[in-house]
């Protein structure tokens, strides 16, 4: 039996960045705060929490800090956050994707030259929220194709259309063209999806098309990881979604003959390696 895994697989430039961020503070002996969960991985965040890290749920415990570190989180937060942490006199460490703060800038400017600012992603995912925030009002989320065909925009007001960094590419490119069949084509339309997910969900999908067993690996809360597991299981019947080894539950036939091992961009190598290993060993 044949092992596939893919070589877009695992952390991220965004997120290995945010990480590494955390961890440096932690060694200067600093008091840590993140805002939101630093990744949306459960594993990596009980080990920061383990050495110390405190998770700041809202704006509302992010006022009653006096002192202390606050790590703003790779997806981003609104702009309002900033000024919290500035009129608290707290230290910030911005662990920002540069990919998704590229987008904060792109609203921002987009909204002072009148646009009415539609992103398409999860509206009740961080990233989105962070990107709302920077909008100034006359902002709609599309989540769906469903959602872009029952959308209409402000009368005599030009849209800006960006993408959530790990939306689904595919479905992004059908969602614009419904937009340009509406009669937005004068509008501006930028693709944020960054490269590393583009290329991820492409090679989990040319793998998953060849593969009789396919798992992917990543946190629940994971937004990649979900639109991973949707695009292998497009492909691949026997698509398995797990967050560590201990979820993976597999009854292989003996007909099988390739299993093939994709990850979000918030799941560590070593995660990775334990379910390529234990696949190898076990079937």
């Amino acid at each position: 039996m044949e092992i596939k895994r893919a070589q877009h697989a695992g952390f991220c430039f965004g997120v290995k960045r945010a990480v590494d961020q955390v961890y440096e503070q932690l060694e200067m002996g600093k008091t840590i705060y993140t805002y939101g969960p630093v990744i949306h991985n459960e594993e990596v965040v009980k080990d920061l929490e383990r050495k110390g890290v405190r998770v700041i749920p809202d704006k509302e415990e992010l006022r009653r800090l006096d002192c202390g570190t606050i790590v703003i989180r790779s997806h981003g937060v609104a702009r309002e956050i900033y000024e919290i942490i500035r009129e608290q006199g707290l230290e910030c460490i911005d662990a920002t994707c540069p990919y998704v703060r590229k987008i904060h800038k792109i609203v921002e400017k987009e909204r002072l030259a009148d646009k009415h600012i539609v992103i398409i992603g999860d509206a009740s995912h961080p990233e989105v929220e962070g990107i709302v925030g920077w909008c100034d009002g006359d902002v709609s989320v599309i989540e769906t194709p469903e959602d872009a065909v029952k959308f209409t925009g402000p009368e005599n007001q030009s849209i800006c259309v960006v993408a959530q960094t790990t939306y689904n590419y595919n479905k992004f490119q059908y969602i614009v063209e419904i937009f340009q069949k509406k009669g937005y084509n004068s509008s501006v339309v930028v693709n944020t999806i960054c490269n590393a997910t583009e290329e991820r969900q492409a090679e989990a999908r040319a793998i998953a098309a060849e593969a009789d067993v396919m798992i992917v690996i990543g946190g629940k809360h994971s937004s990649n990881t979900r639109k991973l597991y949707e695009i292998c299981s497009q492909e691949c019947a026997n698509t398995y979604y797990i967050q560590t080894l201990d979820d993976l539950h597999l009854e292989l036939p003996k007909a099988v003959r390739q299993v093939g091992i994709t990850a979000g961009a918030s799941t560590p190598n070593k995660l990775i390696e334990e379910v390529q290993n234990y696949v190898r060993i076990n079937f």
